[in-house]
């Protein structure tokens, strides 16, 4: 019985796919963003804690305040001389306080946006500015490096707090307390403060100035962000450090909570947003921006992603209806569930176990190329796989059908007894594919396959063919370059890496045990070297192997009519 024909095998570029999360899809179903310019950078966003969660965009003199639902501007806080900051509402939605660069606090009404008190002391801007949890009583810093506490009926100073030695950049009230707040500083610390005593509680090293401080809902843990790095600290053990997060290579700018608090944000200089697990500390999305990002903020629904730009622009994205998900998956089920005639009225029929079973055997349906490989025409097969459509978009099913060529010992007679439009054809191909590291190995040897049928002396009597070996030779030579370059940096990172690895011996206290490391030290090190110059010689031969192909390439063009490739 004769075997049936096997089709032939396309080999599939790997391509590496993002993996598909929860979180993933839970921050791509947001709309496409609204991007809307302001009056200078962006340094602060915050949202009102109260229904339908209007907020606050702190840019240059002014507050600007909008609806959350429609983002349309609802009012603007412009009652400034000089550079705000941190604007902020209290937790009712009733009052909304700010900082400004000519060291005064404004509070104000931000229904009517009249101005209700302006409390003075400060003798630096006015950086932070943040409403106590008891809802009467203000706490600020500035870069007079004081931290104060403000009661709002009296419009008088309650606390002066002197503890900081450097600028105040950032501040946050306790949810749990009345009382407990913390306040982030260029010198490095992190500081609790209890209204109730007269200096700081509890003070943490962030190792870097501070830009951004956040604390849980419960007071138990909170988080410093300065550098690019992001802290977790514990306060009930006395400011034991967690965790510490690296993912920015920029300055951490902005930090804020989502999904009800079970996941929180990070915002960079870099561009970039970051979404991490409040349980594990691990990055579970990123968001890309288009200009280093000041601030951000979410709305307590989850509805609403703000981010503040240095380039002053201000990005509004709302997350996509339920509706419109709902729509788009039934258009998908009725796509999918169309099927010819009456198929999908038929109900499905399940055999009995005294039923015999004929299965229908179905004409396989064969590309072009694998029917002139059935019957043996491999000049017509690689005609197919040459075709326009074929090796435009899918330049592996080319490359597939050569290697079979190659594999069945026909490749020569389907090359020869070409005209010059074939050839010409070909040779693009190979130009414009030969790059391809998973092509790279079959073309060259196609190419020096054609060199060898047709010699260069009958190849440069034709003015297109001639042009496509030049360029090809320029191109190898490229390669050619580029390996060598590959090969240098891999000897110096060989050498770092050597040079790692030797310096890195390990301490005792006992002298004794200094000379037993030292010496399994050394043999751990002569095996690995003994590895690293097998694999390294191994290496070192394939790369010779190419290199004499594609000089070899070389030398047969440089025989014939001064062409040299």
């Amino acid at each position: 019985m004769a075997t049936s024909f096997k089709k032939t095998s396309i080999q599939q570029a790997r391509i590496s796919k993002e993996k598909t999360t929860p979180d993933g899809l839970y921050w791509k179903n947001l709309q496409t963003p609204v991007i809307i310019k302001e009056y200078g950078a962006i340094t602060d966003v915050n949202f009102c804690p109260t229904s339908p969660y209007n907020f606050a965009v702190t840019n240059s003199m002014r507050v600007q305040l909008y609806r959350a639902d429609d983002h349309q501007p609802v009012g603007t806080v412009s009652r400034f001389k000089d550079v705000v900051y941190s604007g902020s509402f209290r937790r009712d939605g009733g009052l909304l306080v700010a900082g400004t660069e000519d060291k005064l606090i404004k509070l104000f009404n931000p229904a009517s946006r009249s101005l209700l008190r302006t409390f003075k002391g400060h003798t630096g801007p006015v950086h932070v500015t943040k409403f106590l949890d008891d809802q009467f009583r203000i706490f600020s810093g500035a870069n007079d490096k004081t931290v104060r506490v403000w009661d709002i009926p009296t419009e008088k100073e309650i606390h002066i707090y002197q503890d900081h030695q450097d600028y105040i950049r950032s501040g946050v009230a306790s949810m749990s307390s009345q009382d407990l707040f913390l306040t982030g500083s260029y010198d490095h610390t992190v500081r609790l403060w209890d209204a109730r005593v007269s200096d700081s509680v509890m003070t943490v090293n962030h190792g870097g100035p501070v830009d951004s401080v956040l604390m849980f809902p419960n007071g138990g843990i909170f988080l410093s962000a300065g550098g690019n790095s992001v802290k977790v600290w514990d306060a009930l053990a006395g400011g034991k450090l967690l965790a510490t997060l690296t993912n920015h290579h920029k300055t951490v700018t902005s930090l804020c909570f989502c999904s009800n608090y079970e996941r929180f944000m990070s915002a960079s200089l870099d561009k970039h947003v970051k979404v991490y697990d409040v349980a594990t500390y691990q990055v579970v999305h990123t968001l890309t921006y288009s200009a280093p990002i000041l601030s951000h903020a979410v709305s307590p629904d989850d509805q609403v992603l703000v981010v503040g730009m240095a380039d002053k622009m201000l990005s509004i994205q709302h997350r996509k209806e339920e509706k419109e998900s709902d729509e788009h998956k039934v258009r998908q089920t009725r796509k999918s569930g169309r099927t010819r005639g009456h198929a999908h009225t038929m109900r499905t029929f399940v055999p009995s176990k005294t039923d015999s079973i004929v299965t229908m055997k179905r004409k396989e349906l064969l590309a072009p190329y694998d029917k002139h490989l059935k019957t043996f025409n491999h000049h017509k097969a690689l005609d197919a796989a040459l075709s326009l459509r074929i090796r435009k978009t899918t330049p592996e099913v080319t490359v597939s059908v050569l290697q079979e060529l190659i594999r069945r010992g026909h490749i020569r007679p389907a090359l020869s007894g070409r005209d010059d439009s074939s050839l010409c054809m070909l040779l693009q191909f190979i130009q414009k594919n030969l790059s391809n590291p998973q092509f790279m190995g079959t073309l060259l040897d196609i190419f020096n396959m054609i060199l060898d049928i047709y010699g260069m002396s009958e190849l440069v009597n034709s003015g297109p063919i001639q042009s496509l070996i030049l360029r090809i030779k320029e191109l190898i030579n490229t390669e050619v370059h580029l390996m060598k370059s590959v090969q240098e940096i891999m000897g110096s990172l060989n050498l770092l890496f050597n040079a790692a690895e030797n310096n890195a011996v390990p301490t005792r206290s006992s002298s004794v045990e200094k000379v037993e490391d030292m010496e399994i030290d050394t043999n751990l090190t002569n095996g690995r070297s003994t590895v690293g110059s097998k694999s390294k010689a191994k290496k070192e031969g394939s790369d010779t192997e190419r290199k004499s192909t594609l000089m070899s390439i070389g030398s047969l063009a440089s025989s014939n009519n001064g062409v040299n490739v």
